[in-house]
């Protein structure tokens, strides 16, 4: 991969927009290369982008790709991403001028393997992990570079170009590309079957997770995952569960809305005590990993103890969006059953301990769901049903298909009648547009109302829906003056 990195060769991103393609493009950029992209959709992100010297296109055609020959941009790298379609008509041009064409993730292996690293992978707390890993080597002085698939609070951004010796990355196992990887250590959350428009099954998964783990220099995994603990052979262990038979734990002294107080241990022994202010344990578990993860870096736990007390997760999980008459509205990515279920019962935490992150601790649950994939909601139609069981009232909204041709009987409906069976009492709607899913939210939710908003499609736009209601009429006077939702 070391060519991909010579600075002769400019580098030509094609949907440079998204969140692992930006990533790259404003490192690279930043470290002197002549970078350019297009994206259609414009956005905060390609802003920043522009600031640090990207070109970028407005248009995905071959025009872009005429403009850059008659620039003398000829001998470009060009960068796709598995989202990028066959037909796409700026690399069917690129294609046809002669051009190299890579895959995002060989530039990111280029990155990993070029200098100490630490690659994150795993089903579940890929992007909170990576992120507070280097928020707390950032806070420690240890400037690393950063690229993630989500927006670090600590950075504002999903890339920091550091000068530090390490790379902290998140290695996303969906298309199977990270065993291209080469960190110096890997990092696996947990895992569980996924991404089955990919996978067939659990035990291709196990494969390829275990052809990303023999790449890596060492290995670090969690304990607590049954499926790692029978088929994984890590350097080193992390438990939230016991300190005995691992070599990092945290122990849970006090759990409550607004975080979790633990006692860490190293090889049995306890270090010292730390506070995390983000609840439920599974934010436990992802940051014991990023403790661990630094402790093996070598930096001294009095120090990370200190930096832990301003972690923040990365946007989009369990991000507030803002408040409207009473009601609080938060945004989270989550997508497959055991995060649906994590989410909520993090936020059913706020409701029985009173304390809560959020500006007003919540008194009900609306969980507004979107699936996300015809062929994962149909894998996991029971679990879905079982995870969002835990809501006050759920309200679907139309299933996002990420491109997938529909599975016949497979739809918001269908998962609306599994989770009515398990529970008959449960309020629940189903939406067929995202206008509609905004109404109902109006009408089924009341004050001090938490309205979680999940999912990994189009339904992070619901909040800006509800900004447009909000001008129209509140949900609780019809024919007073508008309500305003504060951010």
């Amino acid at each position: 991969m070391a060519p991909l990195l010579d600075h002769r060769a400019p580098l030509h991103f094609i949907g440079v927009g998204g969140i692992g393609m930006s990533a790259l493009a404003g490192i690279l950029a930043d470290r002197g290369f002549q970078v350019s992209g297009s994206d259609p959709r414009d956005s905060p992100v390609l802003e920043s982008l522009r600031r640090r010297g990207v070109r970028v296109f407005a248009h995905q055609d071959a025009e872009t790709i005429a403009t850059l020959n008659r620039d003398g941009v000829t001998s470009a790298l060009v960068v796709i991403s598995t989202a990028v379609p066959a037909e796409n008509p700026e690399l069917m041009a690129a294609r046809e001028a002669g051009l190299t064409i890579c895959h995002r993730s060989d530039v990111l292996a280029a990155l990993i393997n070029a200098q100490p690293s630490i690659a994150v992978a795993g089903s579940h707390g890929k992007t909170t992990t990576s992120t507070l890993i280097a928020t707390l080597l950032a806070a420690t002085d240890q400037d690393p570079t950063a690229v993630i698939g989500g927006i670090v609070p600590a950075f504002q951004s999903n890339a920091r170009s550091g000068r530090g010796r390490v790379l902290v990355a998140e290695a996303d196992e969906s298309d199977g590309s990270l065993v291209k990887f080469r960190s110096s250590l890997g990092l696996i959350t947990n895992l569980e079957l996924d991404h089955t428009d990919h996978y067939p099954d659990l035990e291709a998964l196990i494969q390829t997770l275990q052809r990303f783990a023999a790449g890596c220099g060492s290995l670090l995994a969690n304990a607590d995952c049954p499926v790692l603990r029978q088929h994984f052979q890590p350097g080193a262990w992390w438990s939230i569960e016991r300190s005995d038979g691992v070599e990092f734990a945290a122990l849970a002294v006090e759990e409550h809305g607004e975080g979790t107080m633990a006692d860490f241990f190293e090889n049995g022994e306890l270090v010292g005590r730390f506070s995390l202010p983000l609840p439920g344990r599974h934010n436990l578990s992802n940051a014991t990993a990023a403790l661990a993860a630094c402790r093996l870096e070598g930096v001294p736990f009095g120090a990370l103890a200190t930096a832990m007390r301003t972690l923040r997760s990365p946007g989009r999980r369990f991000d507030f969006r803002g408040r409207w008459a009473g009601r609080q509205v938060v945004d989270d990515y989550a997508h497959h059953p055991s995060e649906v279920e994590a989410t909520l019962h993090m936020a059913r935490l706020m409701v029985t301990s009173g304390r809560s992150p959020l500006p007003e601790v919540p008194q009900r649950l609306v969980a507004v769901f979107q699936p996300h994939r015809f062929s994962r909601t149909a894998e996991f139609m029971d679990a879905f049903a079982a995870a969002l069981a835990l809501a006050d009232t759920v309200l679907l909204a139309p299933l996002y298909a990420a491109g997938e041709a529909p599975i016949p009987g497979v739809n918001s409906q269908a998962l609306a009648n599994r989770l009515q069976q398990l529970r008959p009492d449960l309020p629940l709607r189903v939406s067929a547009t995202l206008e509609q899913l905004a109404e109902q939210v109006v009408r089924r939710s009341q004050p001090g109302d938490l309205v979680l908003v999940m999912g990994a499609g189009d339904v992070n736009g619901l909040w800006s829906r509800l900004q447009a209601l909000a001008e129209l009429k509140p949900p609780d006077a019809p024919d007073a003056p508008a309500a305003r939702l504060a951010a």
